[in-house]
């Protein structure tokens, strides 16, 4: 009688955790099988069993045979050894199915003994090959930090008027008299190596432009029409770049710009308040740019919806963290370098572990998803149904306005100073200058205006 337990984890198939043996004869094979699981999330190996699921068995030599063998396998094959569990199930007929539980690896990486690092993928395994895999790996288990790899930026990149500030704010020390005393500085602050160049907490944090030499851990803002992604369609997009504390501030404004203002029970004449309390959005920001993995070289994507705002994040949580964990209040440093200098007051960074439950005291109604197979962690802030369709004509028409209103100062800016360029009308009108170039599209169009000659050198002409 082979036992309803056996047959209910049988039954669910091979998987990431799960994983069947007719037999095992080979060392190596069985080492890379371990190693895999050690690697990633632990698992369990079930020998006796078909990769149908059709379940044979183990006679009593093969169980003797095949426990020294794993034992041998686990201290012998495996760097670092291995503490497994194994445990001998009777399924009648003198048959017994051996099932061999592998933990999640505390001292990883583990290697075959021919140094190969395996991971799990799927039910399959495969070998590490990239240099970002092998760090990811390191990092999960605190031997390493995305925040301390070293840039091909050496100090003359740093922004010395953002550090001489910094140093004056926070230490009240003056900014180094020479080259050899701002490296030794750099370098006692964990910003910059051995050698001289600034690692990547340096870049972010303290130069003028970090896009120049990590293009891709940038912000990427939009806002769609409705509730689904288009293609083509978007009412606001724009690309934030710059040291962290530049792009905090940007992309807050952007999620703030295309929020409805409400009047929230105060008087007629008063301002609106955002529908969704700042300190919300600023919270949930602040965490993804603290806490996402920069390994991963991917941006950090906001989409703004009718119904919700998605803050995506790369990289899913770190090590033993889940969502109802960092719900209690629980948190895992992936980048410790930058937390310390947001602490700092770089960002409004209030404490370790609190940001994600003060959102939610500010508003409930915000989910977290976090995608383990597809490397991302998402905060979704669910927006209420504000306004009917008479309230949506009057912010549209509110809104023409405020466009035409935009249009009659460029155009006025034109006439006196025909040579400033878009970047410095934005400037001068304090608008992005997306929206700016939006507006300058929309009066070529019309007709209103022209651009003559060339992009740099040329001017405006303004078409009465």
């Amino acid at each position: 009688m082979i036992p309803n337990s056996l047959l209910s984890q049988i039954s669910l198939g091979e998987d990431s955790h799960r994983q069947f043996k007719q037999n095992i004869t080979n060392t190596d094979s069985l080492a890379a099988e371990m190693a895999a699981f050690a690697n990633t999330d632990g698992g369990v190996i079930y020998i006796g069993v078909a990769d149908d699921g059709s379940i044979a068995g183990l006679t009593t030599s093969d169980v003797t045979r095949i426990n020294q063998l794993i034992s041998n396998t686990a201290s012998q094959n495996i760097k670092s050894p291995l503490t497994v569990k194994t445990e001998n199930v009777s399924i009648g007929n003198d048959r017994v199915v051996i099932i061999l539980s592998i933990p999640k690896g505390q001292d990883k990486p583990y290697f075959d003994r021919n140094g190969i690092i395996w991971l799990k993928t799927g039910a399959d395994k495969r070998k590490i090959n990239s240099r970002e895999e092998l760090c990811r790996l390191f990092q999960s288990v605190d031997r390493f930090h995305a925040d301390e790899l070293p840039t091909k930026a050496g100090i003359d990149k740093l922004d010395k008027l953002r550090f001489r500030e910094f140093l004056q704010k926070t230490y009240k020390i003056p900014f180094p008299d020479t080259q050899d005393d701002l490296r030794t500085l750099l370098q006692n602050m964990n910003l910059a190596t051995e050698e001289g160049m600034l690692n990547l907490a340096g870049v972010l944090l303290f130069t003028e432009r970090p896009e120049w030499i990590k293009p891709q851990f940038i912000i990427k803002a939009v806002r769609y029409p409705g509730n689904a992604i288009h293609v083509s369609e978007y009412l606001d997009t724009e690309d934030f770049t710059g040291p962290l504390p530049r792009i905090f501030i940007d992309t807050l404004a952007f999620i703030m710009r295309n929020l409805h203002k409400v009047q929230a029970g105060r008087g007629i004449n008063a301002p609106g308040l955002p529908e969704i309390p700042e300190v919300v959005c600023e919270e949930l920001l602040v965490n993804a740019l603290m806490h996402r993995d920069y390994l991963i070289n991917a941006p950090i994507r906001i989409f703004v919806f009718d119904n919700r705002i998605e803050i995506i994040s790369p990289g899913s949580l770190p090590n033993n963290l889940t969502v109802e964990k960092i719900l209690k209040g629980n948190s895992n440093i992936r980048n410790p370098i930058l937390v310390s200098f947001i602490a700092k007051g770089l960002l409004p960074y209030r404490g370790l572990g609190s940001g994600i439950k003060r959102a939610l005291e500010d508003w409930p109604d915000i989910d977290f998803t976090d995608d383990r197979d597809g490397c991302l962690f998402t905060a979704t802030i669910h927006r209420k149904e504000l306004i009917s369709s008479e309230e949506s004509r009057e912010e549209q028409e509110s809104s023409e306005k405020s466009s035409e209103k935009s249009s009659e100062k460029i155009i006025a800016l034109m006439r006196e100073e025909p040579g400033l360029s878009a970047k410095e009308i934005a400037n001068r009108l304090e608008l992005t200058s997306r929206a700016i170039e939006k507006q300058i599209a929309t009066l070529k169009k019309s007709g209103k205006i022209q651009r003559m000659g060339p992009a740099k050198g040329g001017h405006w002409e303004v078409i009465d």
